[in-house]
């Protein structure tokens, strides 16, 4: 299912990617008259209309598609599938973290019920019924209580470690995506830089014009290269706040349980 969205989601940058390329003149064009249109409508109709949030809102979409392509499509439309892929791996741990989230004081508490009532085969059930990592690391626990209670706190130590994994998955993607969008940010800014000093040359003199358009457009690059790290890096943190809870409460209720086996073996 991962592997699904990140395809469609990359796929679908793509596309944005292309059809901005190919119509950024067209576009340029349409904003310019939109403006005009929107302009001459705003004075004839009341002023008052002008504030309503849905004219804002449209004033800023346009803006932004118009630093969008002001920036140049290449390097923002890379920077924008950074931001895709970021927030669909973002997205898919957030689900799984709510999802792997337990109530470990009711399964504790069944558990231990089920130990002193019915033994170690009803508290595998209850475990097996329960979702989340916790209650799969109870399992392995109690599969090898058999064993001793020594072998069965390797088992939940081990495996543990298995399902630690399994929350910091894909993790180091977003970290990747942290770094780079910043980056390519930076570097459409020195490429914009080279060009505006190119158009400089050709010129044959330093015009304030030239060298404030040029800067202007390379600067943009960087700014959305550090608006997609910050929202990553926000979604990064809420992430790993999640993970460190869970893994408290793994820690926590793995110790309890050893020691339910420990009372349960010396009966």
């Amino acid at each position: 299912m991962m592997k699904r969205v990140l395809v469609f989601m990359a796929f679908a940058a793509l596309l944005l990617i292309g059809t901005t390329q190919t119509s950024q003149a067209q576009t340029e064009e349409a904003v310019a008259t939109e403006q005009a249109q929107t302009a001459t409508t705003q004075q004839l109709n009341d002023p008052a209309m002008a504030t309503t949030p849905v004219s804002n809102e449209t004033v800023l979409r346009k803006e932004i598609k118009r630093l969008f392509i002001e920036g140049g499509a290449g390097f923002m439309g890379v920077i924008l599938l950074t931001l895709i892929l970021g927030l669909a791996i973002a997205i898919e741990r957030i689900i799984y973290l709510n999802l792997a989230t337990t109530n470990t004081e009711k399964l504790l508490a069944s558990v231990e019920k089920a130990l002193r009532e019915e033994g170690l085969d009803a508290a595998k059930e209850v475990c097996r019924n329960t979702r989340g990592p916790v209650a799969s690391i109870f399992y392995q626990g109690l599969d090898r209580a058999h064993e001793g209670v020594e072998m069965a706190e390797k088992s939940v130590v081990a495996y543990g470690g298995v399902q630690m994994g399994l929350l910091e998955k894909n993790l180091s993607w977003i970290s990747l995506f942290i770094a780079l969008a910043p980056m390519l940010g930076f570097l459409g800014t020195v490429i914009g830089m080279i060009a505006a000093f190119d158009a400089i040359e050709q010129a044959g003199t330093v015009s304030a014009t030239i060298v404030a358009g040029g800067i202007k457009v390379a600067l943009i690059t960087t700014v959305f290269g550090l608006v997609v790290a910050i929202i990553l890096q926000v979604f990064y943190n809420y992430l790993l706040s999640k993970i460190d809870g869970i893994s408290n409460q793994m820690e926590d209720s793995s110790i309890t349980l050893i020691d339910m086996l420990a009372k349960y073996n010396q009966k």
